[in-house]
Formats: C-alpha cells, sequence, structure tokens
C-alpha cells in the first residue's frame, strides 16, 4: 500500500506511522507512507494556509490553492485515488477498508482543519468522502491514520498469523471472548472448555460465543452476515434460551 498524507500537523501523524504494525509494514516494505506539509507549498513568508470565511462567521478555512498544488506535486509521479476525510462523507467501514488493502493505485488523504476546507478543493479534484463516525473530530489527521491502519493490517504479511485477520470482528461476526494466563485471576476463572485441550470442543463454543456477541451487541450485522448451518441452528438456541 503506497500513500501520502497532506496535512498541517505532520507532528501529529509520524508518531503513529513510527509504531507498532505500520512501523514493521513499511519495514518489510509492505506500506510505503509519506507525509506532505502543506504548508511547503504556500507562496508568502509566514507560510499561510488559512484564511477568514468569505461571508463572515468564526473560525478560518483552509486555503485551497496549497492543497492542490500539494495533489499536483504527488501527481506528478503516478495515478492516485483521492480521500478527503470528512464528517459529511461515506462512512468507512471493513468493507472499504479491505478495498483499500487491495488498491494498486498511491492513496492520497486529504487532512482538512479548522472550520473546513475552501469547496474549491472538492469542485476541482472530486474527491471520495470519507467519514469514520458522526462525530466531528479537531482535523483529518487521526481519521487518515484510523484507515490506514485497517487497511494495511490487511495485506498479506503484515501480521504474523493470518488467521488471526480471517477470525477477528467484523469480516463476519464479533468476536468471540479471549483470555490468557493466569488461569484465575480475582476469584474469575478462564471457561475451563478453553483448557481442556478439545479443539473442536473449543470451536464450537468460540462461535457460540461470537453469535451471541453478535445478536447481543450488533444484530444489524446479522442482517448482512454470511451465516453457515451451524450459525443459524446457535442463533435459534440463543433465541430460544432468551424467550424462556
Amino acid at each position: 500500500m503506497r500513500c501520502d498524507i497532506i496535512t498541517l500537523f505532520p507532528g501529529m501523524i509520524s508518531p503513529v506511522l513510527d509504531e507498532s504494525i505500520l512501523k514493521r509494514a513499511q519495514a518489510k516494505g509492505l506500506l510505503s507512507a509519506r507525509i506532505i506539509n502543506i504548508r511547503d507549498f504556500t507562496f508568502d513568508k509566514h507560510r499561510t494556509a488559512d484564511d477568514y470565511p468569505y461571508g463572515g462567521g468564526a473560525g478560518m478555512v483552509l486555503k485551497a490553492e496549497p492543497v492542490l498544488k500539494a495533489v499536483d506535486f504527488i501527481r506528478d509521479e503516478e495515478d492516485l485515488r483521492i480521500l478527503l476525510m470528512s464528517p459529511q462523507g461515506k462512512r468507512y467501514d471493513q468493507s472499504m477498508a479491505v478495498e483499500l488493502s487491495r488498491e494498486e493505485r498511491r492513496i492520497v488523504f486529504i487532512c482538512g482543519h479548522y472550520e473546513g476546507i475552501d469547496e474549491r478543493v472538492k469542485t476541482y479534484l472530486s474527491p471520495e468522502e470519507i467519514s469514520i463516525g458522526d462525530y466531528v473530530l479537531t482535523g483529518g489527521e487521526l481519521a487518515a491514520l484510523v484507515i490506514i491502519d485497517s487497511a494495511v493490517r490487511l495485506i498479506p504479511g503484515v501480521l504474523g498469523d493470518s488467521a488471526s485477520v480471517e477470525d477477528e470482528s467484523f469480516n463476519q461476526l464479533l468476536d468471540y471472548p479471549h483470555y490468557t494466563r493466569p488461569a484465575q485471576l480475582r476469584e474469575m476463572d478462564v471457561p475451563s472448555v478453553l483448557i481442556s485441550g478439545n479443539h473442536e470442543v473449543i470451536r464450537q463454543w468460540r462461535r457460540r460465543q461470537a453469535v451471541t456477541n453478535t445478536l447481543i451487541k450488533r444484530p444489524d450485522i446479522l442482517d448482512e452476515a454470511l451465516l453457515s448451518e451451524e450459525d443459524i441452528k446457535i442463533l435459534e438456541e440463543i433465541k430460544e434460551e432468551f424467550e424462556k
């Protein structure tokens, strides 16, 4: 995955890229991430990237020209897929994470700030507007990092165990509970089935827990999930238990 993050605040981006999975992905050559400072494409000695809004109102608006110049700089190199972080955008989900993990074009993340970004950026570039949720952040940097992290971890070879990607939440159902040592903690025991050594019984227990978790916490997921005959039977049994 190759990406550029266009931002006013590079210091918000680099610490995350330099840690954990994202750092290892770069070391393996599976992620190429470049931070583009909008101020490098301004034209005055103060490196001004924002201005007062036409028509009045509170706050400042991110200027269009430095952002467009930054995109021009990147576009000179190769074909781009441009994403604008925006609370008005399409809701980001796991299916899009999978899509981005397979993207062959360079992905450009434009991170707005302040009261917003000059509308001419959208008019000129026609970017895909993406939202990570129905709330407003100070800027688009955190949203861009969320998207990068969720997509990069799906690239084969980034995580040590590919099964951990296949089994985790939102691929189909919510995850089952996890436990580690010690087996007893503050009078709380690890479920005995998990230390039984019977792999088939453990698998069945985990699947039942996943179906139960999904039914209780996110029943909407069940409407679109690809349920097996085993899942459907488990779901019917759980509903019967709830009704008793």
